[in-house]
């Protein structure tokens, strides 16, 4: 998605100065991908929450966007993208996609966007919202994505926003060598953000602090 094509889309330059606090936020949080804070500073992010909550969407917090699902907080969003470390020739699976918000902000980075949503309703809203600000570099389908999507695969970037036991084989079987997996595993009150690079040799885990997410619910993930 080309950022200059947001001027043409309707309500899209409103809430400019809380987008700008926002950053100013995530900045202060240690956030220092400078094409990540862009592109949250530029994508209209009340397009992604419902009408009712638009007042509230710049706020550093996760907010309900039905299904019970949420949007997750600005900082976490910045921080999973980052720790991704994709560039304009990436190709990334995001397994819950939610309103499309996280997709939105990777593919302002990436190549191209797969995004899996196990909830239809949410999947069909996800796409009509990355539509609306022009964003055709990233495609959502429901689907299990505890399973992947393995027709793109493999990735170069993996990004689960819902906390699983564990990390799901599929997953990092569809992980291309070099890529990385962003994922948060614990139990359903609290989770640790872990990253999984893939090596030749295997894979490399790292943990990257607490965190708390809904439930990833599927084959490879929580049973319900």
């Amino acid at each position: 998605m080309k950022s200059n094509s947001l001027a043409s889309v309707p309500g899209a330059g409103l809430y400019k100065s809380q987008r700008a606090r926002m950053v100013d936020l995530l900045r202060n949080r240690a956030i220092s991908d400078e094409r990540v804070l862009r592109v949250m500073s530029e994508i209209p992010r009340h397009f992604f929450v419902p009408d009712a909550l638009k007042d509230k969407a710049y706020g550093d917090h996760a907010l309900p966007i039905g299904e019970m699902q949420t949007i997750s907080q600005p900082y976490m969003v910045a921080r999973m993208t980052e720790l991704l470390e994709i560039n304009e020739n990436s190709s990334v699976l995001e397994v819950g996609a939610g309103s499309g918000y996280q997709a939105a902000v990777l593919a302002s980075i990436a190549f191209r966007v797969f995004a899996l949503e196990r909830i239809s309703s949410l999947a069909r809203a996800a796409q009509a919202n990355l539509n609306r600000i022009g964003c055709y570099n990233a495609t959502v389908k429901s689907f299990d994505g505890t399973i992947g999507w393995s027709e793109h695969a493999p990735y170069d970037g993996i990004l689960v926003a819902a906390g699983g036991p564990d990390v799901p084989d599929p997953l990092v079987e569809q992980l291309a060598i070099g890529g990385r997996l962003v994922i948060p595993v614990g139990d359903t009150e609290e989770q640790t953000l872990v990253r999984i690079v893939k090596t030749e040799k295997g894979t490399v885990r790292e943990e990257h602090g607490l965190c708390q997410f809904v439930k990833l619910i599927g084959r490879y993930g929580w049973p319900n």
